[in-house]
């Protein structure tokens, strides 16, 4: 006796395996530019930050140091050597686990929100945008996913420093150091409620944006400049490449804002505390006691650090992306 063809739709076949046209209705939802974008992103964010993770923690000691306070005022090499030594593997990942609790929304929120505000620019669906128009999107996205995530970062911030070397930092032998939910939480009771886990946020908003928006513009003209002649994309290697000069010129250009907005975010923070009245007089006080050095503190592992966290973040993102969106792809950011 034959046996009937399964009929589209019902899921019934031999082997039991699922609807065909239900995977690819699930297939269709993914494939959405945003939705696709905001997965890719979350996975991109996690990856680039673990990778040079003992290099964004390093930066964070260097930039809150100032006159007085230097005990990891020494070469990178040295200091992570000096990070190593008295903490170990731990020390290579102090506040890991809570960037990437930050950073996956926020990437995620970041590339979503882009593929949002880029519609109004576009000629048509799909279209790629000019290289200012990339700037302006990428810049309000860049607002979006950190008013989202500000929270975290503060809080990132803190678990960097709090088992740091720092002589002025007060604490008892053999206890054991808040994790990241009981320092939020005793940030809100013990400095001032919510404004607390905001502290610091105007001068981050004024660094991101550009930099976000440099972001964008600077990978799309790199990207276009490592693809071969008659390609459509460039390759894995030439992503990677793209991907460290964007993220290179965007950091060194706004690198200033971000040393503001480490000093804010410890501004409170006992044995640490930066007097600071507002964005005006911080520049004055650092100029003055640190010299306009003192707004580049910790580049140099910042831009070592660049460089492999942006390349890996933009290939980590093209390849979900791209693996979501499949034959729906445009190929433009």
């Amino acid at each position: 006796m034959a046996i009937a063809p399964a009929q589209p739709g019902t899921g019934a076949n031999p082997l039991g395996a699922p609807d065909p046209t239900t995977f690819q209705k699930v297939r269709e939802v993914f494939a959405q530019p945003v939705l696709a974008s905001f997965v890719a992103g979350g996975i991109a964010g996690a990856v680039s930050r673990t990778v040079v993770s003992p290099l964004e923690r390093l930066k964070i000691l260097f930039q809150v140091q100032s006159v007085g306070r230097e005990e990891y005022k020494m070469s990178v090499p040295k200091a992570l050597a000096k990070m190593w030594r008295e903490e170990g593997w731990r020390g290579f990942m102090a506040g890991n686990g809570t960037n990437c609790i930050r950073i996956v929304p926020y990437s995620a929120v970041q590339f979503s929100a882009y593929n949002v505000y880029k519609r109004f620019f576009e000629s048509e669906p799909g279209a790629s945008l000019g290289a200012y128009q990339r700037l302006f999107c990428g810049g309000l996205a860049g607002i979006t996913s950190v008013s989202f995530t500000y929270p975290l970062d503060i809080v990132r911030t803190r678990l960097s420093i709090q088992s740091a070397s720092f002589s002025s930092l007060q604490r008892e032998e053999g206890k054991k150091l808040p994790g990241m939910w009981t320092l939020l939480a005793n940030m809100y009771k013990t400095e001032g409620g919510l404004p607390a886990l905001y502290r610091g946020i105007i001068p981050t908003i004024a660094g991101v944006a550009p930099y976000v928006g440099l972001n964008f513009m600077v990978y799309e003209i790199a990207r276009t400049q490592f693809t071969p002649e008659g390609a459509k994309d460039p390759s894995a290697i030439g992503k990677l490449g793209a991907g460290a000069v964007s993220g290179a010129v965007a950091q060194t250009i706004t690198y200033p804002f971000d040393v503001l907005r480490r000093r804010f975010q410890i501004n409170t923070m006992s044995g640490m505390g930066y007097k600071y009245a507002g964005i005006g007089d911080a520049i004055k006080q650092i100029v003055m006691t640190e010299g306009f050095r003192g707004l580049y503190k910790g580049i140099v592992p910042n831009l070592l650090k660049v460089a492999p966290s942006m390349a890996s973040s933009w290939l980590s993102f093209e390849m979900t992306r791209d693996m979501l969106m499949g034959k729906w792809n445009s190929g433009f950011l």
